[in-house]
């Protein structure tokens, strides 16, 4: 028996003002990411104090993958601007990371796609996730 994917169900249906306000909320972040996303291979969005973050660009770093690191914040500052990143993107923790624009998940996702090499796939534009 094959088991349909759970989808997220997501509100479709707002008034123009609150898609007004949805769509402008802290949108210079959005754009900077957004930006590097299409100058980059590879990026990294975190935040300060975070490990996982920490241990992600290190593992970059050891495999020498070039990457950008775009940081917001730490534990006590800027959640907001980090709540944009999460509803934007659909991914509620950091890091995370993006190969070619696509994102591929946080460190274990890193970790992972490292190993059975979908990483360097994604990133040599062989496939598409």
């Amino acid at each position: 028996m094959s088991k349909e994917p759970i989808t997220r169900p997501t509100h479709t249906s707002v008034a123009s003002s609150v898609a007004k306000q949805i769509n402008s909320y802290h949108s210079e972040i959005l754009q900077e990411i957004i930006t590097r996303l299409e100058q980059d291979d590879v990026v990294v969005v975190g935040m300060a104090w975070n490990p996982f973050v920490k241990k992600a660009c290190k593992l970059l770093q050891s495999k020498n993958i070039q990457h950008t690191y775009l940081e917001y914040g730490s534990y006590l500052s800027q959640w907001k601007p980090r709540l944009a990143i999460k509803m934007w993107s659909g991914w509620s923790t950091f890091p995370q990371v993006f190969v070619k624009g696509t994102l591929i998940g946080g460190f274990q996702d890193l970790e992972k796609s490292l190993t059975d090499n979908t990483f360097h796939t994604l990133l040599n534009g062989d496939i598409s996730e």
